[in-house]
């Protein structure tokens, strides 16, 4: 399946209302979406030049810093002035709809919010953003660990967030050549399916490998993740009273993973995630995983 057919990508939803968060979130990702959430102008941006979205999801009027202003500065950024923005708002004047498109937005939904219509346009315009731009130069200002590798699973080319977590692990050219194509060859040779992970073996930090699309036999675009996640759990732990392993299930809550994913990367079934998360609410006084992700994009954002 190619990637632009796929429930795919990580969206940034921007609003001050917990239930609009909420509703999207769920939506969301319940057909794939990997989702991020900030509660206004300020911290949108703070993510934003952090973690790369694929688009962004706006409201127009929030306290501080409006919609408007956010997606200029957005727009500013080069890292993020191809990211598609589509505004979410009451207001359904020609006026502000102008004033949205003259900011940069691309598309203009009125509350309250459909969802089966929101991701409808969603895809209209990940995909055009997505051909807009050649894969590699724009997979390189994303700062996702990225690569590519031929059908003999030789690397071909990575972003530099990639490189970084390959010398972290050890993974230098001599081991590229006895190892890593050698793996990766193997686990295509089993045809998996995209979204489909493999965990590298006798690497010095542990990772894994994510297949996003299999475009031909000499360009297959995968993904590396650390699976420590160390850095941004320790944060936690040290900003939150919480265990060392409430912090690791929280740090990848704020990522916008599901219980699912999470479970993959630690190495446990859903269910104890969802332990984890009950203690994780208790513990931070709050309800849900969109409050306790909010609370964790803080504490990592340092806001």
């Amino acid at each position: 399946m190619n990637i632009l057919d796929a429930n795919s990508g990580i969206v940034l939803v921007v609003d001050d209302s917990p239930e609009t968060l909420g509703l999207l979130n769920e939506a969301l990702e319940n057909v794939g979406y990997t989702v991020l959430i900030a509660l206004e102008g300020k911290q949108a941006l703070t993510i934003a030049e952090k973690i790369t979205p694929d688009v962004i999801l706006l409201d127009a009027i929030m306290p501080n810093m409006d919609g408007f202003e956010t997606c200029k500065r957005i727009k500013a950024n080069t890292n993020l002035e191809k990211v598609p923005v589509i505004f979410m708002t009451g207001l359904s004047d020609t006026d502000s709809i102008i004033k949205g498109l003259e900011a940069g937005g691309v598309d203009y939904l009125s509350k309250p919010i459909k969802p089966d219509e929101l991701i409808a346009r969603m895809k209209v315009h990940l995909n055009n953003a997505r051909l807009a731009n050649s894969a590699h130069s724009a997979l390189d200002t994303t700062g996702q660990q990225l690569f590519t590798i031929n059908s003999n699973g030789q690397l071909q080319w990575a972003t530099p967030l990639t490189q970084e977590l390959f010398d972290k692990a050890g993974i230098d050219q001599t081991w590229q050549a006895q190892h890593l194509s050698a793996q990766l060859r193997h686990w295509l040779s089993h045809q998996p399916n995209i979204g489909q992970r493999y965990t590298l073996t006798d690497t010095k930090t542990p990772l894994s490998i994510k297949l996003i699309e299999n475009k031909s036999e000499d360009e297959i675009l995968l993904k590396v993740i650390d699976l420590e996640g160390p850095s941004g759990a320790e944060t936690l732990q040290k900003a939150l009273d919480i265990t060392e392993r409430e912090s690791e299930v929280l740090y990848w809550v704020g990522k916008g993973k599901t219980n699912k994913e999470i479970g993959e990367i630690l190495s446990m079934s859903p269910r104890t995630v969802n332990k984890h998360l009950e203690q994780i609410f208790k513990k931070l006084n709050v309800e849900n995983r969109t409050a306790a992700a909010s609370i964790a994009i803080h504490a990592l954002a340092g806001i």
